[in-house]
């Protein structure tokens, strides 16, 4: 097992319809508007940008991010990732009654220095960080939701 790789999924129900979450969500440039731990988000163009995360560890993530899938029809949105952590990352949504099932998914590898350095006793603090700026997202999505 590769210490640097890791594979998160999380499942979020939402009460709102799955087109107005798919709405939110592919405006990235405007998450730190709504979910806490995403500090910055910066358009190079209209598929790329790059974007600084930090949750409760006291250190920040940079990331480039590129568009790889944009599909409102299947609501699906699907990025590339470089930088700090290299992969991807991925939405599906779905209905769930009056509202939406959304499944985050996302397979890294950490390539930040000092996180390299730290993989082995780190590995459960970067994930408990990982589950804290899922739960962030959740609740700042939820409200933003309930605003529009």
């Amino acid at each position: 097992m590769d210490r640097n790789r890791y594979r998160f999924r999380c499942v979020w129900g939402l009460a709102a319809p799955p087109d107005a979450v798919y709405a939110v969500l592919e405006r990235a440039e405007d998450y730190p508007r709504w979910w806490p731990q995403v500090r910055e988000v910066v358009p190079l163009d209209d598929t790329t940008g790059t974007a600084r995360f930090r949750s409760l560890l006291p250190y920040d993530l940079v990331v480039t991010v590129h568009a790889r899938l944009r599909d409102p029809a299947a609501r699906v949105l699907e990025v590339g990732l470089g930088g700090d952590l290299e992969g991807w990352a991925r939405w599906t949504l779905t209905p769930d009654g009056t509202g939406t099932h959304a499944l985050y998914e996302q397979e890294v590898e950490v390539r930040a220095r000092l996180l390299r350095a730290l993989a082995v006793p780190g590995r459960p603090l970067f994930r408990a960080n990982h589950a804290l700026m899922m739960r962030g997202g959740r609740r700042g999505l939820a409200a933003r939701l309930r605003a529009v």
